[in-house]
């Protein structure tokens, strides 16, 4: 009867062997480690107008929202959020998830009709992948940023619908796609292109409008806008946001719409002032761009190779797992946290250190955190 314990122990004593052991670290408020591990590109989840407008819808609904949306999980909050979501992207209309993971899940499968093809780029994120997976749909995962073997992937399949799938920002080396060549190969095609803009949204674009808004191709209506909340908005959840009739269809159709518990009004209504935030946060978006080159060139005068980010994501690769964890473990002890991303974590099975950029770390914080990376490199 205790067979599969067992079995799932000697599993675990094998992603030890191999380095990829991971565990769960509690984090108490007011922690003082410096913060290049977390996504709050901004420096937005603590804002006092943030936490403000969540305390006053905290009050005002109470903890949860107490059912889904299509019960009695809709407030007044979560449209306001929708409406200024859809009008800061551009789109129609958004609809809002309990996280970008559920939202990525409804787009992919709200946009697979019979035979359709989805291409979708190597590096995409496991939630694109496995939306695609749970579609039942034809998946082609196509090379890296590659259009050339996207747009053969489109001829080859003459007469089918085909969505083409991507991230806007890359979430491990913060590489950005080439949208405009992908949407004029899609457009040329008949297809639909489908963007993740979670590390993109409140960091590039006008107004921090996001990747797709930078290419512009805000508003088309053959692409369809994905993004997480929980990043550059400093809350939780996640929007799906394109033309209205598709946004109809996965309100009466996405099951992970459907089904799911509301987010809880409090962190609506404060993501809601995070967005006016980032909509006026030149001065921040400024601020990332300073620190993102000022990382990279310190990092690379110590000959550790590094990426080319386009957002606020600097890659830093590590000679294998074992001394990835051990490097970032090291810098743990030195009051610096940083993202460790391991194989299956990373598309192309190598190990890398992440560091993704906080405008809210003061600077001198932020510089000595480069100065402790760097010593604990191996």
């Amino acid at each position: 009867m205790a067979d599969w314990l067992a079995a799932l122990d000697r599993r675990a004593d094998l992603r030890a062997k191999a380095g990829l052991t991971r565990e769960l670290r509690p984090r108490a408020a007011g922690d003082p480690v410096v913060d290049l591990a977390g996504n709050d590109y901004l420096g937005l989840a603590a804002h006092p107008e943030v936490t403000a407008a969540a305390a006053a819808a905290l009050s005002a609904y109470g903890l949860g929202a107490t059912g889904s949306r299509l019960v009695r999980g809709s407030t007044d909050a979560h449209h306001a959020l929708e409406d200024a979501l859809a009008d800061w992207l551009g789109a129609d209309r958004s609809l809002v998830f309990s996280s970008g993971y559920l939202a990525n899940l409804a787009a992919v499968r709200g946009l697979v009709r019979p035979r359709t093809l989805l291409v979708s780029d190597a590096h995409n994120h496991a939630s694109l992948i496995d939306g695609c997976r749970i579609s039942g749909a034809e998946v082609l995962v196509t090379p890296h940023a590659d259009v050339d073997a996207v747009a053969a992937a489109l001829a080859a399949a003459p007469g089918r619908p085909a969505v083409v799938v991507t991230e806007s920002v890359f979430s491990v080396d913060g590489d950005l796609a080439p949208l405009g060549r992908l949407h004029a190969v899609t457009r040329e095609h008949g297809a639909l292109l489908l963007v993740d803009d979670a590390h993109g949204l409140g960091v590039t674009g006008p107004a921090g409008a996001g990747g797709v808004a930078a290419a512009g191709l805000a508003g088309q209506p053959d692409v369809v806008v994905t993004a997480t909340l929980s990043k550059a908005l400093g809350g939780a959840g996640g929007v799906v946001a394109g033309p209205a009739p598709f946004v109809r269809h996965l309100v009466e159709t996405g099951r992970t719409f459907i089904f799911d518990t509301a987010p809880p009004p409090a962190v609506v209504a404060g993501v809601h002032a995070a967005v006016g935030l980032a909509r006026a946060g030149d001065d921040l978006r400024a601020e990332l761009a300073e620190r993102v080159a000022l990382a990279v060139g310190r990092l690379r005068a110590a000959r550790l190779a590094v990426s080319d980010p386009d957002g606020a994501v600097v890659s830093v690769t590590a000679p294998g797992p074992e001394a990835a964890t051990a490097w970032a473990a090291d810098c743990r002890d030195r009051g610096v946290a940083v993202g460790c991303f391991r194989p299956p974590s990373t598309p192309d099975s190598r190990s890398r250190l992440r560091l993704t950029v906080n405008a809210g770390v003061p600077r001198r914080d932020f510089a000595r955190a480069l100065d402790v990376i760097v010593a604990c490199a191996p």
